[in-house]
C-alpha cells in the first residue's frame, strides 16, 4: 500500500505506475519521464517509473478486450505510491462516457481519490486573456470534492421513450465525504501567507445539499479560526474569477462546482492546455494519480506538437506531494524558464511557437538539470 509521507518528511524512494493512456497522452508521458529522471538524478531521488500499462486505459484496447482495464488491475496497482497519467478518449471510436467511467473514474472511486487539485496561476511566457494582469497577480488554487456530490450516479429512467419519460440523478452528500473535501481545503489555506478560504455555494437555489454544505463549512472553521472563510453562490464566483481572480488564494467546491471551477481558473490564466491535476488520496492509503488536464486532444495526436508542459507540471506536483519540495520548485522554475527563454522554436504552437513536444520536454529537462 501506498504511504504519506510522515510529518511532512520527504519519501526516500517513489514507486509510479506510467499510463500514458491515448491521443497526445502517448506524445507527452515521455516528456514528463524525462524530466523527473533529470529532477531525480540532480537531487537523487530514487523513482522506480514502471512502463509496463502501455495499453490500459486506451480505446484501442476497448475495442480489442471490451475493457478500458484488465481484470485484476485494482490489486496489480496497490502497491504503487502514485499513478503518473495521460489522457483518455477518443469519441470517435468510443463514447466519452465509456472510456472515462471505465478508467479514469475507476482510478478516483476505487481508490478513494477525494480530492482533486488544480493550480490556477499565471504564468511568464504566456499571454493572460484579462486585461491588466501580470506574473504574479493570479495564484491560487482549486480544490473540487472528487468522489461523490452531483457525480454520485445515483438514479435512473422509467418510462423510457414515453410521453411519462422520467430521468432522475441524486446529488449525494455525506458527511465524511464533505468534512474531509473541508478540511483539506483549510489546511491547505492555513499553509499559505493569505490565510483565505473561499467556499463554493447555491444555496439561495439548491434548498437542501446546499445549505447543508454550507452549514459544514461554518462548522469545520471553528477548528481553524486563522483562516478567512467567504462564500459566493456559483454564478456570481464564477463572474468573480474574470473580473477579479486576484482576490483568490484556495477555493473549495463540491464535485459539479470543483469542476466548473477548476477549469474556468486555468483558463483565466491563459494556461488551460498547460495545467496539471491532482487525485489526491490524502491518507496514503492508496495511489494517488496526476495528470494533465488537456485530455487526449485526437485532433493533433501523432503530430508531434502537443505541449509538454501538463504532464511535466503534473510530475511537480507528484514529487511536492510526496515532500521532496526543493525538485518541486527546481521543476516548476525549469518549466517557467522555457517558457520565458523558450522562442519560437522551442515554444509549442498552442502558445504561439513553432516547437514540438519533443523539443520544448528536452529543453526544460536541460533546464532542470543547470538551474
Amino acid at each position: 500500500m501506498a504511504t504519506a509521507p510522515p510529518n511532512g518528511q520527504p519519501r526516500k524512494s517513489l514507486k509510479i505506475a506510467v499510463i500514458p493512456g491515448d491521443g497526445i497522452g502517448q506524445e507527452v508521458m515521455p516528456e514528463g519521464l524525462k524530466c523527473l529522471r533529470a529532477v531525480a538524478k540532480r537531487y537523487n531521488i530514487k523513482i522506480q517509473l514502471d512502463e509496463h500499462f502501455a495499453d490500459w486505459a486506451t480505446c484501442p484496447r476497448y475495442l480489442r478486450e471490451g475493457s478500458m482495464l484488465p481484470e485484476g488491475w485494482k490489486e496489480q496497482l496497490t502497491s504503487y505510491d502514485a499513478i503518473y497519467f495521460g489522457a483518455v478518449g477518443h469519441p470517435a471510436t468510443v463514447p466519452d462516457h465509456i472510456s472515462l467511467w471505465g478508467s479514469l473514474i475507476q482510478f478516483r472511486r476505487e481508490f478513494d481519490q477525494y480530492i482533486s487539485l488544480r493550480p490556477c496561476k499565471l504564468l511568464p511566457g504566456i499571454r493572460c486573456p484579462l486585461a491588466d494582469k501580470k506574473v504574479g497577480d493570479i495564484d491560487f488554487w482549486v480544490v473540487r470534492e472528487n468522489t461523490e456530490g452531483e457525480y454520485s450516479s445515483v438514479g435512473g429512467k422509467i418510462f423510457e421513450g414515453t410521453e411519462r419519460e422520467v430521468v432522475i440523478q441524486e446529488t449525494v452528500m455525506t458527511r465524511i465525504g464533505v468534512d474531509r473535501v473541508l478540511k483539506y481545503a483549510y489546511e491547505l489555506a492555513q499553509s499559505r501567507p493569505k490565510r483565505h478560504l473561499t467556499s463554493a455555494t447555491k444555496s439561495n437555489g439548491i434548498s437542501i445539499s446546499m445549505p447543508y454544505w454550507d452549514q459544514r463549512v461554518a462548522e469545520m472553521g471553528k477548528k481553524y479560526s486563522d483562516v478567512f472563510v467567504d462564500k459566493f453562490h456559483i454564478d456570481i464566483l464564477t463572474a468573480w474569477f474574470v473580473l477579479r481572480p486576484e482576490t483568490f488564494d484556495v477555493v473549495v467546491g463540491s464535485n459539479l462546482f470543483g469542476d466548473i471551477l477548476s477549469d474556468l481558473g486555468p483558463a483565466c490564466t491563459g494556461s488551460i492546455g498547460v495545467a496539471p491535476s491532482g487525485n489526491i488520496n490524502p491518507e496514503g492509503r492508496w495511489p494517488s494519480l496526476f495528470e494533465p488536464v488537456h485530455g487526449s486532444a485526437p485532433d493533433i495526436a501523432g503530430k508531434g506538437i502537443a505541449n509538454p508542459i501538463g504532464m511535466i507540471w503534473a510530475g511537480q506536483m507528484l514529487l511536492e506531494h510526496f515532500g521532496h519540495k526543493e525538485a518541486a520548485h527546481t521543476m516548476m522554475r525549469a518549466i517557467e524558464a522555457a517558457l520565458e527563454r523558450g522562442g519560437t522554436g522551442i515554444i509549442t504552437p498552442d502558445l504561439g511557437g513553432a516547437g514540438t513536444c519533443e523539443g520544448l520536454g528536452s529543453y526544460i529537462a536541460s533546464l532542470i538539470e543547470e538551474i
